[in-house]
């Protein structure tokens, strides 16, 4: 039966039916939305670790959006309209725009529905919030600025969209203003009336109330997967256990830390956890006490981590309790630094004592008797001076750190440096150093001049040379090596020592880092002396520098320069 041949009463019942579904409609719609509010106040942290392309977050959006447009298929029977079109309120930009779905209109075409909230009749019933009708669009000023002539219309009725919020007793507390809607070109030439004015009235509350709950869903769904997001990207683990004590969430940095994957959500904590001391954490949390923070250590990838593990209990906001969550973070670089710290302390106090109580005690010598020799005395002057050059050193040391931490420079002074020149002196000055190690160049092909600093090169190589002795107890010989590859000087500080171990290598040119054993349990010194030569080729002179050893058998620590320094960056990089 259609509208034209029913009488007034097979109409009206028609209508009332016809709203009766759109009623059932929207209450399972606004259903299915209390369900998912109530699902994310309960579930809180607990996210189902669904991908972008699963679909299963989109199912309900998409089941609004068929229902709005049975909706608006509706509407468009019930008044005999040949077009519907509903425009939204975009806030930021201050217009009424064309959103689908639309009837009668296609999607190219929807887009051309703009204009702004202070203009045209979609503008005016917007602002005034009363419906308008209209019988001749191309004569009527109201319809102008809303460009319907471009889809051939010549009436029709706009009215507002408007959500209404109420309370217990159905009462209306609050009315918003979202947009307008829009019937065109009431069929067989007729025009549209006040019956079909409030019938749309109507019907707008019913696409307001399913535009709003779409809205709404919508920005639960986005608030999900930025909680999702945020949830897998932290740096810290994290697990989330249920009262059950199975695994409702685990990030990827909790599942690095226990080599788990996702399969693990769901499933007993136990099965996949087998410390028992963070098993305890957890029982302890879920049974409502407080457990003190403790630590966990691990290897990952072959390398031994620290974690510091802390635990909260979660609830929702009726004080239900969801589980309990645990957080790992990484403090391994926080211990050693502290361990190295307090090895530097130790260190330092005995580089500063030694060289003193030399000082003191041939100061005091010379003080107490006038009758050494003029050779003695000089030796005692000879060995004062040493141990004076020795505290230099070591305050210089601490006071680059310093520098360098502060990011502040070590400031360089360039100029054109004979890089052959620059390790026969070095090779000339170690020689004196020590009666028992062989120092001599191995020097390939002839070595151009280089931009540098002179004075930091040369500390450069007076470090590794100073090291190879000092860390080959037994003598042996100390090469120096030195050739042209490609666009780079390589130099190379090779000795016949202790060795470092493989696990030490990667390390060394960290600050106060020292490989502790028994074969150097003597050998003191910083642990600085690497980190500022580290700093002084790479930062200064934007070289490399690397180390190869073999314990037992000795060290060769290389580093290359390039002959042609970019003057320019490198003066950025050091101002």
């Amino acid at each position: 039966m259609t509208l034209q041949s029913a009488d007034g009463g097979d109409k009206s019942a028609f209508l009332t039916q016809e709203l009766e579904r759109l009623h059932q409609l929207i209450e399972e719609l606004q259903h299915q939305n209390q369900q998912l509010r109530q699902e994310a106040r309960d579930d809180g942290p607990q996210i189902e670790a669904t991908t972008p392309d699963s679909g299963i977050e989109d199912a309900p959006i998409q089941e609004g959006d068929v229902t709005l447009r049975r909706l608006v298929q509706r509407i468009a029977m019930i008044l005999q309209a040949e077009k519907i079109v509903i425009m939204f309120y975009d806030r930021e930009s201050g217009d009424l725009v064309g959103i689908p779905p639309a009837y009668g209109v296609d999607e190219e075409r929807l887009q051309l529905f703009k204009v702004r909230a202070a203009q045209g009749i979609s503008g005016l019933v917007f602002r005034e919030g009363e419906p308008q009708i209209f019988h001749n669009a191309p004569s009527d000023p109201r319809t102008k600025k809303d460009l319907v002539s471009l889809l051939h219309v010549d009436n029709g009725i706009t009215v507002p969209l408007v959500i209404e919020k109420r309370d217990e007793e159905n009462r209306v507390i609050e009315r918003t203003k979202i947009g307008v809607l829009h019937a065109f070109n009431k069929r067989h030439g007729e025009d549209f009336n006040d019956e079909d004015v409030r019938l749309l009235e109507r019907m707008a509350r019913n696409v307001g109330s399913i535009i709003a709950n779409l809205q709404l869903y919508k920005e639960v769904v986005e608030e999900r997967e930025e909680l999702l997001q945020t949830f897998e990207s932290l740096a810290s683990g994290l697990i989330l256990v249920s009262p059950e004590k199975r695994v409702s969430q685990i990030n990827a940095s909790a599942r690095g830390i226990f080599s788990l994957g996702p399969e693990v959500i769901g499933k007993q904590v136990g099965e996949h956890i087998k410390e028992e001391t963070l098993l305890q954490f957890f029982t302890a949390g879920l049974d409502g006490q407080e457990p003190a923070p403790i630590e966990y250590v691990t290897a990952i990838g072959g390398i031994e981590r620290i974690f510091l593990v802390q635990g909260a209990g979660v609830q929702n906001e009726e004080g239900r309790t969801l589980g309990y969550v645990v957080i790992l973070n990484d403090i391994t670089d926080q211990k050693n630094l502290d361990r190295m710290k307090s090895s530097f302390v130790a260190m330092a106090s005995h580089e500063l004592r030694t060289p003193l109580t030399a000082i003191k005690g041939f100061v005091s010598t010379l003080l107490m008797d006038d009758g050494f020799e003029l050779e003695e005395r000089r030796e005692f002057y000879q060995i004062i001076d040493h141990e004076c050059d020795r505290l230099t050193r070591l305050i210089n040391d601490l006071l680059n750190t310093a520098r360098i931490e502060a990011n502040e420079s070590l400031r360089p002074t360039y100029g054109m440096v004979s890089a052959e020149e620059l390790v026969e002196k070095a090779v000339i000055i170690q020689k004196q150093a020590s009666v028992r190690h062989n120092v001599f160049a191995k020097i390939e092909g002839e070595l151009p001049e280089i931009v540098g600093d002179e004075d930091k090169l040369d500390q450069i190589l007076t470090n590794l040379l100073n090291n190879a002795i000092k860390y080959s107890p037994a003598g042996g010989d100390v090469i120096v090596h030195a050739k042209v590859v490609d666009d780079y000087v390589l130099f190379g500080v090779e000795d016949q020592g202790m060795g470092i171990p493989a696990d030490h290598l990667s390390k060394i040119f960290e600050k106060f880092h020292r490989v502790h054993n028994e074969d150097n349990r003597k050998i003191y010194g910083t642990g600085l002396g690497l980190f500022l030569v580290k700093h002084l080729v790479e930062q200064v002179h934007m070289g490399q520098i690397w180390a190869d050893s073999e314990v037992g058998k000795g060290s060769t620590f290389w580093f290359k320069i390039p002959i042609k320094l970019d003057m320019e960056k490198a003066m950025e990089l050091n101002q």
